[in-house]
């Protein structure tokens, strides 16, 4: 039989926390665990746990079912529910070999489970298989990580966009929102609003940066941004359901737009918000060209122009509604 290997991923030793009520247990796992290079820290119940994962930010959580206060079926949903931790591998041991009790830690989120008494190769084993996994994910997470580096960096090269993204991302959400979108609309948006403009990356300084009117032949080059932003984000699985919103975002509700003249409800309705919130920002921020325009005088620009057919009626009715009720502070601060 080959000898399997538990030496540390990528050359670094992972952090495995322990859950269990019953100190005996997690001597037993430490002393399995002592000799594969872990790092193992503990907890003697659930609230324990949820602290010892802020602190520690663990590769991979051994949870016990059964306990008292907080069961572990709990604990692995309040982590799997939260942003920062849903992603770290929860292995359940257990001594509940039921269907029932295997399915109810599934909904919990539990990645893999283990029932006493448990072989000591096989949780070896599948604890490796997750952390592979989670190294996995983490190389995705550092590729993300770039390309909205590279958004800022657009961003940054004009003082004139400076908080531009941040201020589309966040104002897009809140139109999402006052939709009725889901938790996976609302994402779209939000990453939307910072890599709509990823594409100028690719665009000259002399261009992008250029005080004066373009000539024709320097819009078509500009025109060309939306495509190259989606050339840059589309490698990244992680970014399909954004790729929409990076290439229609100039698109008009009239077929006036570009880069494909699409019109009407066949703009997808994520690009169609961008679309909204972008032409807002661009009014009231400051530019080469011109001053910032109030919000009262924006408004009555877009009022006009949806009216001659650029903007989407309905999204931009529920547009102008949320900037009217001026209820939210950060909205005041943002767009005054």
């Amino acid at each position: 039989m080959q000898e399997i290997s538990y030496l540390p991923l990528n050359g670094e030793s992972k952090r495995i926390l322990i859950v269990d009520d019953v100190p005996e247990n997690i001597e037993i796992l430490q002393d399995i665990l002592q000799e594969s290079h872990f790092k193992i820290s503990t907890a003697n119940n659930g609230l324990q746990a949820l602290e010892q994962v802020k602190s520690d930010q663990p590769d991979l959580i051994l949870l016990d079912a059964i306990m008292p206060h907080m069961s572990g079926f709990e604990v692995a949903r309040k982590l799997k529910n939260h942003a920062h931790t849903r992603l770290i591998p929860v292995i359940m041991i257990t001594a509940l070999g039921g269907k029932d009790d295997r399915l109810k830690g599934l909904e919990a989120g539990v990645d893999d489970f283990i029932t006493k008494p448990f072989d000591i190769f096989e949780l070896l084993a599948r604890i490796n298989n997750l952390l592979r996994l989670r190294a996995y994910i983490n190389e995705l997470e550092n590729a993300e990580q770039v390309i909205f580096s590279l958004a800022r960096a657009v961003e940054a090269k004009d003082k004139y966009t400076e908080g531009h993204c941040g201020r589309l991302s966040f104002l897009a959400e809140q139109l999402g929102k006052s939709l009725g979108m889901g938790e996976q609309d609302l994402l779209i948006l939000k990453r939307g609003g910072w890599l709509h403009d990823i594409g100028k990356i690719a665009i000259s300084d002399s261009i992008l940066l250029k005080p004066g009117p373009l000539t024709k032949r320097e819009f078509d080059i500009i025109k060309t941004h939306p495509q190259e932003g989606e050339r840059i984000c589309a490698p990244l699985k992680s970014l399909k359901p954004v790729l929409p919103v990076i290439r229609y975002h100039h698109e008009r509700y009239n077929g006036t737009g570009y880069p494909e003249g699409l019109a009407g409800e066949d703009i997808p309705i994520h690009a169609r918000i961008i679309g909204i919130v972008d032409c807002y920002d661009s009014l009231t921020t400051k530019r080469p060209y011109r001053e910032a325009l109030s919000s009262e005088v924006a408004r009555d620009i877009m009022k006009k122009e949806t009216e001659e057919g650029l903007w989407d009626p309905h999204l931009m009715d529920h547009f102008l509604t949320l900037l009217s009720k001026k209820k939210n502070r950060i909205i005041k601060q943002l767009f005054p």
